[in-house]
């Protein structure tokens, strides 16, 4: 039976339901799927979904997020395939809607992020699961607190060149949840900078994510150089990006970050 749902970006698709082979483009919804108690009805993901770890083992591989394999996938016949606006890329999700269903998330927040998780609750026939998640994520997040004294971050994706999460990420309100001020929200997206910028912003954190680059304690020495006064830390990209069931961690990550960083300027 055909059922019709609408996506973030407000496309309505016909997908017979429930839904037997179904492809994932988008690493933090893939474990979101796993995480909803699907297995054999999921028949690709991304070489990027390395949660679980069984089904990146084990599971088709379709290609990068940005570089998804389309012959590939058409092979697998899905009925239904999720994705992403910002993790896709447009052109190959538009080459993929010509034949198949495509649901796309947009997430920038974390109520757009819970949307996302009881829309494909809905459209995998897994909605009281997805409401359970739902509900945990929420009661942890409601749970943090906010420190008397407001960090600076500037918080980094990217090395050469110097790339950081400003406004409208979803990773800028991960750091305004965790009790952190951005200091490059006065930028839009994923702007590069220069180590001028950075000494200027004046960061009393400076975070090194551990994706999409592997900053390591190798990269802290230029940042320590231009910010001598700002404590450098590798933080976990996942927790801070990955907007599926991995939200289930990133509160409690936040609480113990927020009491590291917060007893360093005691």
């Amino acid at each position: 039976m055909l059922h019709t749902f609408t996506d973030h970006l407000h496309h309505a698709i016909s997908v017979a339901f429930p839904p037997r082979r179904i492809v994932s483009v988008v690493p933090s919804q893939t474990e979101l799927l796993y995480d909803l108690g699907l297995n054999e009805e999921v028949v690709g993901i991304t070489k990027f979904c390395v949660h679980p770890a069984a089904w990146f083992h084990s599971k088709t591989r379709v290609g990068g997020t940005k570089r998804l394999n389309l012959n590939t996938i058409a092979a697998l016949q899905p009925d239904l395939i999720i994705g992403n606006k910002e993790e896709n890329e447009r052109r190959q999700v538009e080459a993929l809607s010509e034949h198949f269903p495509v649901w796309l998330s947009d997430v920038q927040t974390l109520e757009e992020a819970l949307d996302m998780i009881g829309q494909v609750g809905k459209l995998v026939n897994r909605e009281a699961r997805a409401l359970e998640i739902v509900g945990q994520i929420r009661t942890d997040f409601a749970g943090l607190s906010k420190s008397e004294r407001t960090l600076g971050v500037a918080y980094f994706i990217w090395q050469e060149p110097l790339m950081v999460a400003a406004a409208h990420t979803f990773i800028h309100e991960m750091l305004q949840k965790a009790g952190f001020q951005n200091v490059f929200a006065n930028k839009s997206r994923y702007p590069e900078i220069t180590w001028h910028d950075l000494a200027h912003a004046q960061p009393d954190l400076i975070f090194l994510s551990s994706e999409p680059y592997p900053f390591q304690e190798k990269h802290f020495t230029t940042f320590q150089q231009v910010c001598p006064l700002a404590v450098v830390q590798i933080v976990d990209g996942e927790l801070f990006s990955w907007y599926g069931s991995r939200l289930l961690q990133s509160a409690a990550y936040f609480r113990e970050l927020q009491g590291q960083m917060a007893g360093l300027f005691l």
